[in-house]
């Protein structure tokens, strides 16, 4: 079975035009690709967590983890949205409060991050990048 990485990198290529020097410039008005896709969830997603009640309801406990769930049925991305099903039944949403699901969902991004190469995010820093904004003023 072919790793999530190489999985990725097949679905991008039959996916991509020509890389070559002759290429066509990529349009801002075009289709999101993965990456794009990818980048604009997991902003989504992280400040729905941000935002998320510190004392939800039963019922908002219940939505979001029926979000979380129908985004891994209908995600875009086929791999990604399998790969995504296979981790909530190791791991399912943690919805009992802002700071459990903000940590349960970094924990999520960074095994992401893991299988495709790229850094892995300080968690302890979830609410300073995605709810508060860094600390040294720069997101004022």
């Amino acid at each position: 079975m072919k790793s999530t990485k190489k999985k990725l990198k097949d679905e991008n290529s039959v996916n991509s035009a020509n890389n070559g020097d002759d290429a066509i410039a990529r349009r801002p008005d075009c289709p999101l690709d993965k990456n794009e896709l990818g980048h604009s969830t997991w902003g989504l997603l992280h400040t729905m967590a941000a935002t998320y009640p510190d004392k939800p309801t039963p019922e908002q406990k219940c939505d979001m983890t029926q979000f979380i769930t129908l985004l891994s049925k209908f995600y875009p991305c086929h791999i990604c949205a399998e790969d995504l099903r296979a981790e909530l039944k190791v791991d399912p949403p943690k919805t009992d409060s802002q700071e459990v699901l903000s940590q349960w969902l970094c924990r999520l991004h960074n095994k992401v991050n893991i299988k495709l190469g790229k850094e892995v995010f300080d968690c302890s820093k979830v609410n300073e990048r995605w709810r508060d904004g860094w600390s040294d003023g720069s997101c004022d």
